[in-house]
């Protein structure tokens, strides 16, 4: 193979993924079948086979069940507006990651002590076994599901105070600031780092998505005076949803 050559199933499964981005394969219609593939460019059923697995792997086609694979409806991302934190604001945290007014969500949550793997110790600055509180939500825009996230907080600090439990008590669903501050502790710094990876099929599962899907992953971290107070990771799909940052210019 020459350089810049690409493989036979590479260049069905980009001519194929043309089709359907113009719409010559619009949305809900059936993919062309093996066979079909295979005569149509004139390659083995090998080829074709892994030409549909790369469109598949994409999100742009699903299978069903005794039917065929077909053409996913693609849908326009809608927007997760970021702000960092606003300490006045006394909002609850799907608040504090929806910023924009209209947005109207729900969610649930659960929380549970456990000890700190090393990823999260090293997060939150503790050891390794420590105890931490552990709260996992799921996020839905009208009803459906958007967002998933897991936080943590070093029990050390939170521990035996009205904040425990961050969807309990009398500050339950405030946001880290305000909780914070209710146990004099100053949040003065947020740290998010984005990145993307493969769906977890425990994730997909939640969010709706497919095998072989994308999702951003937020990793937040809340400190006061250099001290981590909570870290946090965020799910999004990616395939419908963008992340919006505003920030102040200081």
């Amino acid at each position: 193979m020459t350089f810049g050559e690409q493989p036979a199933y590479l260049r069905v499964a980009s001519d194929l993924r043309e089709k359907i981005v113009n719409g010559s394969l619009p949305p809900h219609t059936r993919l062309p079948s093996q066979a079909r593939i295979r005569e149509e460019y004139g390659v083995s059923d090998t080829v074709a086979l892994e030409a549909r697995k790369v469109l598949m792997a994409e999100g742009l086609v699903e299978g069903r069940s005794g039917s065929g694979t077909y053409v996913r409806a693609r849908p326009v991302p809608r927007r997760i507006a970021r702000s960092g934190y606003r300490p006045d604001a006394g909002a609850s945290p799907f608040r504090q990651e929806q910023t924009a007014e209209e947005v109207r969500g729900t969610w649930e949550s659960r929380s549970e002590q456990e000890e700190a793997s090393p990823e999260i110790a090293d997060r939150l600055g503790v050891e390794p076994g420590d105890r931490v509180m552990r709260t996992r939500y799921i996020f839905r825009e009208a009803g459906e599901p958007m967002m998933l996230s897991t936080s943590w907080e070093p029990l050390a600090i939170t521990g035996r105070t009205p904040v425990m439990l961050p969807e309990e008590g009398p500050l339950g669903g405030c946001g880290v600031v305000e909780r914070m501050a209710a146990i004099d502790v100053v949040v003065d710094n947020v740290v998010e780092q984005v990145g993307a990876r493969p769906g977890l099929a425990e994730e997909l599962l939640a969010l709706g998505g497919v095998p072989g899907h994308v999702v951003m992953v937020i990793g937040r971290t809340y400190y006061a005076s250099g001290r981590p107070v909570e870290t946090a990771d965020v799910v999004v799909p990616a395939d419908r949803y963008c992340i919006s940052y505003h920030l102040p210019v200081r």
